[in-house]
């Protein structure tokens, strides 16, 4: 009987914790004002048009402004992992917090690419 009632607990709490970070995680809510202060390590190269790299190979660089949030989170997220390959956005990832991405995401996504005045597009 003590063996069973222990499961039950046992359970009973990995559900709890399990719950409090599926919350945790659901809380976090870019904010397009806070996003623009984090960008400046993007607009070295996203803010120029016609942009490409020489390193390690010929890559056109997107403008970000006007891209879709949830497209701009998860490129984040997997060039953070490892997913997608490209050294300098995995270094410039793998320093930025999930509310770090949410922000910036939450920035680029608010702009358009004809928004005027914004040389961090």
């Amino acid at each position: 009987m003590k063996k069973i009632v222990g499961k039950h607990v046992v359970i009973g709490a990995l559900t709890v914790l399990a719950g409090y970070a599926a919350a945790a995680h659901a809380d976090i809510v870019g904010n397009p004002k806070a996003g623009q202060g984090k960008v400046a390590m993007c607009i070295g190269c996203h803010g120029i048009p016609d942009y490409r790299t020489a390193y390690p190979e010929v890559y056109h660089v997107p403008i970000l402004g006007g891209q879709n949030m949830q497209y701009l989170i998860n490129a984040l997220k997997a060039y953070r992992k490892g997913d997608r390959h490209f050294g300098t956005m995995h270094a410039i990832a793998s320093s930025l917090s999930d509310q770090d991405i949410a922000d910036i995401a939450a920035y680029y996504s608010s702009q358009t690419a004809a928004t005027q005045n914004n040389p961090e597009k």
